[in-house]
């Protein structure tokens, strides 16, 4: 096994899916006071625009955007080519991009499963995929995915999200093992970041009533308190210290010890707690 030297920032082309708000955005300025060179990836023009600039003035030694919807199926090799062509390369990809779902199994529509399937998990594979001769071509490079705290445990009426964060984990770790010495990748796991992915989940299901739906998004948000700048330093500071895995947030580290301690009860258990708290 082949210990990889330190990850520097300055000066390395590190594109960013989902730049354009929350860790995205937040993991932008971070890497641009760093003088990272950046591209950026998000489907809305106006938000990556606004972020592009600020990364400018932050001081990114170079800047450049991609408007692209990821959940258009698309195998990003023209994405990459791009950046290629702009950059001569990228040495660290991080596939931030991530959209929510809330709603049982039974009451989600296959549409939106497959919706949020192709955003969470496929394109974090078809990016990776897009990129990875670029990576391997660049000696010291690295990948980022971010799974979730639903990527350690799986609570009710998160079928979808739970599926493509662990996913997302699987895909990390087994990437690891293969890459070993030549790229390094690190698997994120957040809880209670607060970011607007809850309040802007998707609700699906003709049978999900809005007050129903209204609780679900009260009781995501409320554990949402960490802000996304500190999340994006601790990300960063994973990558610079090659570490395979980082679990962010008091919640995330306390659930992930209460799955190995009780896989086939833990949401038992969690579910007394939170009813203690009365929330």
């Amino acid at each position: 096994m082949t210990t990889m030297e330190r990850f520097a920032f300055a000066g390395r082309t590190c594109v960013i899916t989902g730049a354009a708000s929350g860790i995205g955005a937040a993991l932008t300025l971070d890497l641009a006071r760093r003088r990272a060179v950046l591209a950026l990836v998000d489907k809305d023009a106006d938000g990556l625009a606004r972020i592009a600039e600020l990364a400018r003035t932050t001081g990114a030694k170079d800047v450049s955007t991609y408007v692209v919807d990821l959940g258009d199926g698309g195998d990003r090799e023209d994405l990459a080519a791009e950046v290629n062509a702009r950059h001569g390369g990228t040495d660290l990809l991080i596939n931030n991009a991530g959209v929510a779902l809330s709603g049982t199994f039974e009451q989600v529509a296959i549409k939106d499963f497959d919706w949020l399937m192709e955003i969470n998990l496929n394109a974090v594979v078809r990016m990776t995929k897009a990129f990875l001769p670029q990576l391997l071509s660049r000696p010291g490079s690295h990948v980022v995915t971010i799974s979730s705290l639903f990527g350690l445990m799986a609570p009710p009426s998160q079928v979808a999200y739970a599926t493509s964060k662990f996913g997302v984990r699987g895909f990390s770790e087994a990437l690891r093992h293969e890459l070993t010495g030549r790229v390094g990748v690190t698997v994120v796991h957040p809880g209670g970041v607060r970011t607007n992915i809850a309040a802007n989940a998707r609700i699906s299901g003709p049978d999900l009533d809005s007050e129903q739906a209204e609780k679900i998004r009260a009781f995501t948000e409320k554990a949402l308190t960490l802000p996304p700048e500190e999340a994006a330093r601790q990300i960063l500071a994973a990558v610079r210290a090659r570490k395979p895995r980082l679990v962010i947030t008091g919640i995330a580290k306390l659930a992930d010890l209460l799955v190995r301690i009780a896989p086939a009860r833990y949401w038992n258990l969690i579910e007394r707690q939170v009813r203690k708290q009365g929330m």
